[in-house]
């Protein structure tokens, strides 16, 4: 089967771009051929083994180029940054930031992708990653099309009403829409009600070739990122890892450092990623006068393994989170995690594996994290991080679930 991907990002600083990577890679497992339409700012582009990448690209940074170039090369960029839903690590444009000529422009690039590889390459299927722009974009090629709604998109359809014809064309075209919690399905039933005997619960899985439990060099992984040894030393170690935006709930777990390391001051917490919220962060912490944070900015993933294994608990304390790839991905690390009580969170955070908290409630979650980092000490807590990998690997790899989209896929195409 030939599978042409379509996704709004890159593969790499996002939630829906580590999904499309992982489906890739896995189909391709299974014998199927894969291509990914996406956009880009750079050259430097590492391709999944097997898999072919069809760039879209653009000017990169925030700066808005002269030239109005066609997107085929970095020679000739479209001239402005690829849009987001809130921010990525290598754009802050919005799709709020595009007019009517820069839409135009987006569509076109896009379009011209879509129409090259249906006309020679011939997928069997497309799956367009979002309910939005790109996929209503491949609709009308008599290629039958896949949805997933990621949850950001469902923000931007509530965000940008000018946009919502784009959603609509690919939700009334496509034969079925994946979603990756049950908290999505409530989300996607309210906006396309005419629609929702299309939805398909389908979880999402982690890469377990890449987030696996492995023994750290504590010093070696703080030397990376210039933390001295006095500042970590004897402490807790508690995580964060995600993009840096409002609704991933940072200026919450920021209060509720503020708490805890009063409490027990030996503690260190390392808040990994970026986004459009890290000044104001930056200036929060430094407004409480917090003594055992360190903001460690991007990181590959391979780095980020190694974060979650020296991790003592791992926090995903979001306002409202579709799904939480960053929750498994550390769980399958065998990192315990406390997150939120809200959107497909608790669809597998449970006591057994760290615990759940209310959102906006710093108090809630510094009071967690102070029990969870005492529940199990020595013996009995290295058999508990052992036993939530487990729990991840053997309900969560992506290798588990493939086969259920390789079948979707084909009960697609038979329709």
């Amino acid at each position: 089967m030939k599978v042409l991907m379509i996704n709004h990002f890159p593969l790499a600083g996002s939630g829906s771009g580590t999904y499309t990577r992982n489906l890739a890679v896995h189909l391709k497992e299974l014998g199927h051929e894969v291509c990914i339409i996406l956009p880009e700012n750079t050259d430097e582009i590492t391709e999944p083994e097997g898999v072919r990448l069809h760039p879209v690209y653009f000017t990169p940074g925030n700066e808005v180029s002269e030239k109005a170039g066609t997107g085929r090369s970095m020679d000739d960029p479209l001239p402005f940054n690829f849009p987001c839903f809130t921010s990525h690590p290598r754009s802050i444009t919005t799709f709020a930031d595009l007019d009517e000529e820069k839409l135009e422009m987006y569509t076109k690039a896009f379009r011209e992708a879509i129409e090259e590889e249906i006309e020679n390459w011939k997928p069997d299927i497309v799956h367009g990653q979002h309910v939005w722009i790109l996929p209503s974009l491949a609709v009308g090629y008599g290629v039958p099309l896949v949805l997933t709604a990621h949850g950001t998109d469902l923000m931007g359809f509530d965000k940008w009403p000018d946009l919502r014809p784009y959603a609509q064309k690919a939700m009334d075209a496509c034969k079925a829409v994946i979603s990756i919690s049950k908290d999505n399905c409530l989300l996607i039933e309210e906006r396309f009600p005419e629609n929702k005997d299309k939805i398909v619960m389908m979880r999402n899985g982690y890469d377990p070739t890449i987030f696996y439990p492995e023994p750290q060099d504590l010093d070696a992984v703080m030397a990376r990122h210039d933390v001295a040894k006095e500042d970590y030393e004897g402490k807790k170690i508690v995580t964060f890892a995600g993009k840096l935006a409002n609704f991933k709930g940072v200026d919450v777990l920021l209060d509720a450092i503020k708490i805890y390391e009063e409490k027990k001051p030996e503690t260190i917490t390392l808040i990994v990623g970026d986004g459009d919220e890290r000044d104001k962060l930056h200036k929060q912490a430094k407004d409480l006068e917090l003594k055992t944070v360190r903001f460690f900015g991007n990181v590959a993933q391979q780095e980020l393994r190694s974060v979650y294994n020296i991790a003592d608990v791992n926090l995903v304390p979001s306002r409202r989170e579709p799904f939480g790839l960053v929750a498994i991905e550390a769980m399958g690390c065998g990192a315990p995690v406390i997150a939120t009580n809200q959107g497909g969170l608790p669809d597998f955070v449970n006591e057994s594996v760290g615990g759940l908290v209310e959102p906006e409630d710093p108090v809630d979650l510094a009071n967690k994290i102070l029990e969870v980092l005492t529940r199990k000490d020595g013996e009995e807590r290295v058999q508990w991080k052992k036993q939530i990998a487990s729990y991840a690997r053997n309900h969560y790899a992506q290798d588990k679930i493939i086969e259920e989209l390789d079948s979707l896929y084909k009960k697609a195409i038979e329709k």
